[in-house]
């Protein structure tokens, strides 16, 4: 095992995210990172999380590239792999990475517990800590390179079940806390035997910065600066969060290397990967800079300013390129997008995020600010030019009134109305009565009867 005097070098990378997308960018900073590492003769490597972007098939092409990587860094050193983000790293993801191994040992850490290298091999706890007896054990063996406190993502399903959804968010925090408060001891314990110790886990600090800027302030993360260092560790590893941060306390720190590439545009700082310089109760941790893409963002309130991009389009080559511009609906038509994408033609990528305001019309200005239901209704009638009176008299009454007493007061005011009079309609004028008309239709002559008559009287013979 090599060493610096009586420090040990351990190469720390984290959050590589290997997927079909990322290909490019994560192999050509990883196997950067990988071949300095070896060129500086680290005696230790370490992921702390978040190797792969997503799930990933057996024929992925980016699987097999991290693999080699990963084959590369085990002939000249022994590589722990911490279990990360359950949506990057499905369970069972790493699982295959022990079997790729060259002249060291590739050793998976999915659960929480403490694990020692010793004589160039991986010798884990038969429980979370390191029982006293399992210390005897290991130091009668001879002295271990270093000791790590495994804490690796933690499965919320399950602690939701123990301590009920509610509190799971909240109590993650507390249970780590726990956890670390007690390694601490063990850590105590053998770093007055002369035992290097380290921590390794992927979470959320309390307090620290994302690649953005942004601070992570809440009760929901899963570490506080102060039950980090309470493990007692001489480092702390950490990953998940992509921006590159450490904190020390007595000699002794806590670091996040950052992502080992530059994956989303905005993305602030330097990417690489940090290594350690580890004594019992001392650690400094340095960083070396990766490779990364250069990114550009120009945003804009209003149409993109076609004479600052043409000045800025000179320096963009082989760079990726964000523009953003916040617009009117009315005036989006002012953004010529093929122009744009013209002057940055030699840059490697150039992606256009236009936001479009949409028209907003008001139907009565000033009405939102009105304080009451009544003031509203006498604005708008002002606006409308409707007397508004009565309605305000009756929003009066529904207001103040209970429904019986409203009721009440309409049937009053019912009774009270006037009724109105009818006058009785004059009769009709009574038609004179029609005069019987002389009949002009002459008389016929009674009818014979057929059957007794002589029908034939009367004749000529």
């Amino acid at each position: 095992m090599r060493h610096l005097g009586d420090h040990l070098l351990v190469g720390h990378f984290s959050d590589l995210h290997y997927s079909t997308g990322n290909l490019a960018e994560a192999d050509r900073c990883f196997g950067f990172a990988v071949e300095d590492a070896i060129a500086s003769r680290c005696a230790v490597g370490v992921v702390s999380g978040d190797s792969t972007d997503h799930r990933l098939d057996a024929h992925t092409p980016a699987l097999r590239v991290l693999a080699g990587r990963i084959h590369q860094l085990s002939r000249h050193m022994p590589v722990l792999m911490l279990q990360g983000t359950f949506s990057h790293e499905p369970p069972g993801t790493l699982d295959l990475f022990p079997l790729m191994s060259a002249g060291y040992p590739v050793y998976v850490a999915d659960h929480i517990h403490q694990v020692a290298l010793l004589g160039g091999e991986f010798v884990a706890s038969a429980g979370s800590l390191f029982t006293s007896e399992e210390v005897d054990a290991l130091l009668a063996s001879g002295i271990p390179e270093v000791v790590f406190t495994c804490v690796p993502t933690v499965n919320k399903a399950v602690l939701a079940a123990a301590v009920g959804a509610g509190q799971a968010a909240t109590a993650l925090g507390d249970h780590l806390a726990a956890y670390l408060g007690a390694a601490g001891a063990v850590n105590r314990l053998l770093r007055a035997r002369g035992v290097r110790t380290l921590g390794v886990s992927h979470g959320t600090v309390n307090g620290c910065q994302t690649e953005h800027g942004v601070p992570m302030a809440g009760f929901d993360h899963e570490f506080s600066i102060g039950a980090l260092f309470e493990a007692e560790c001489d480092g702390f590893l950490l990953g998940h969060i992509h921006r590159a941060q450490q904190w020390a306390q007595d000699g002794r720190v806590v670091a996040y290397p950052g992502s080992i590439g530059r994956f989303h545009y905005g993305e602030i700082g330097d990417k690489g990967y940090l290594q350690w310089e580890l004594a019992p109760g001392r650690a400094v941790a340095r960083q070396v800079v990766t490779p990364a893409r250069e990114t550009l963002c120009y945003d804009f309130d209003g149409p993109p300013d076609m004479e600052r991009l043409a000045t800025v389009a000179g320096g963009a080559a082989d760079k990726f390129v964000r523009i953003r511009w916040t617009i009117d609906e009315e005036h989006r038509q002012l953004v010529d997008r093929d122009a744009i994408c013209a002057l940055f033609g030699a840059a490697a990528e150039v992606k256009l995020e236009g936001r479009v305001l949409p028209a907003v019309r008001s139907r009565a200005e000033g009405i939102s600010r009105a304080a009451g239901l009544g003031q509203k209704l006498s604005h708008w009638g002002e606006l409308a030019s409707v007397d508004m009176g009565p309605l305000l008299d009756r929003l009066g009454m529904l207001e103040t009134a209970d429904a019986q007493s409203i009721t009440d007061l309409v049937l009053a005011q019912l009774d009270q109305r006037p009724v109105e009079t009818v006058a009785p309609a004059e009769p009709a004028a009574t038609p004179e009565k029609a005069q019987p008309v002389a009949s002009t239709v002459a008389t016929a002559s009674p009818a014979l009867d057929w059957l007794s008559d002589d029908l034939f009287a009367g004749v000529p013979a």
